[in-house]
């Protein structure tokens, strides 16, 4: 299939393929909120601090952040922003690709070590979504495209640092919930665990009023940390409110995983967000999603079931059997979860 890049690039698009068209009465495109709504903001310089009053405050916002939103923004993390331009630039040279150059990596496997691809899964997908994409397992075996030459040492490098603030979030989470600080890591055995790196990009789109670049929809495994380039198009849904985020510079986006909420008995939930795209310029962003390894099965803790009387509240799922279930049907809210609640 085409590319979405290569359709908006067409000189006489000027309506969406029908196919690409959601209705209203699919899509709430009307609530949202444009006020004063803003995500929580954790400086992780603080969570990695020797005073010990600032690192247990931070620790104390980690937990509201994760409580009550399920979304944060990390300042202060230590990833040098050129490396994050080096990673936005080096992803736009791939997509800029010809579609020829990009077949090579169109795989058909969900395990398949690098894939490029559209929309969500174009074999399930009633309506397809306003999105190219790249996928590509980074951890622990690190892959990359040989094109362009210059992706693989900076995806290399800018995982790297991505996994290194994700495992110090994890032990700050882990100490939130009133547990030792190496209990997820270890747990999870997250430093042999699953890292993908995800690359969206969502070109211009002629009707962005009733298009979408991804669906309502919670993500697998237990962090997923988020950066972009200068457009918006990220939306929150809290409190039945959709909530547009618009990153402090040098940040990223942090989001609990639908295997944090397994591990954490429904305590830290998983949180539905969707991507929209606007009709002015691209939008890229670059999640990279952690969680543990493929033949882990997660479970609740057993701390946290015990803790006050607390019901099991999940059933054991395998990481690998949920990717297969997630990415096997069509995105929708958080219609995994729920196959695992009990």
């Amino acid at each position: 299939m085409s590319s979405v890049k290569r359709l908006a690039e067409t000189s006489c698009l000027k309506s969406l393929p029908p196919n690409y068209v959601f209705s209203a009465q699919s899509v709430d495109f009307m609530v949202w909120d444009n006020g004063e709504v803003e995500i929580p903001v954790i400086d992780f310089s603080l969570l990695m601090s020797s005073n010990t009053d600032q690192r247990s405050k931070t620790i104390k916002d980690i937990g509201y952040a994760c409580r009550e939103w399920g979304f944060f923004m990390v300042i202060n993390h230590g990833v040098p922003e050129e490396l994050k331009e080096e990673m936005l630039g080096a992803c736009q040279s791939l997509f800029d690709l010809t579609e020829k150059e990009k077949l090579e990596y169109a795989g058909k496997s969900l395990f398949d070590p690098i894939r490029i691809g559209t929309s969500f899964n174009v074999t399930v997908d009633k309506q397809l979504f306003w999105r190219d994409y790249l996928k590509v397992h980074v951890h622990p075996h690190f892959h990359a495209p040989h094109k362009p030459p210059i992706f693989r040492e900076i995806s290399e490098e800018y995982c790297k640092r991505a996994r290194e603030v994700a495992q110090e979030l994890l032990k700050g989470i882990s100490e939130s919930l009133g547990l030792e600080d190496d209990y997820i890591n270890e747990k999870m055995e997250v430093g042999l665990g699953s890292q993908l790196l995800v690359v969206n990009l969502y070109p211009p789109c002629p009707q962005p009023a009733v298009a979408m670049g991804l669906p309502p929809h919670s993500d697998h495994g237990l962090l997923t940390l988020l950066m972009q380039n200068e457009q918006d198009g990220l939306q929150v849904l809290h409190n039945g409110t959709w909530v547009p985020i618009t990153p402090l510079p040098n940040s990223f986006i942090v989001n609990t995983g639908d295997h944090l909420e397994i591990l954490t008995n429904g305590k830290y939930k998983s949180v539905i967000h969707r991507a929209m795209v606007n009709n002015e310029a691209t939008r890229i962003s670059i999640g990279t999603a952690h969680g543990p390894p493929l033949d882990k099965i997660v479970s609740p803790a057993p701390e946290l079931v015990a803790e006050g009387g607390n019901h099991l509240g999940y059933r054991g799922i395998k990481y690998k059997e949920y990717l297969e279930l997630q990415q096997s049907n069509q995105l929708n809210g958080k219609d995994c979860v729920e196959y695992v609640r009990l």
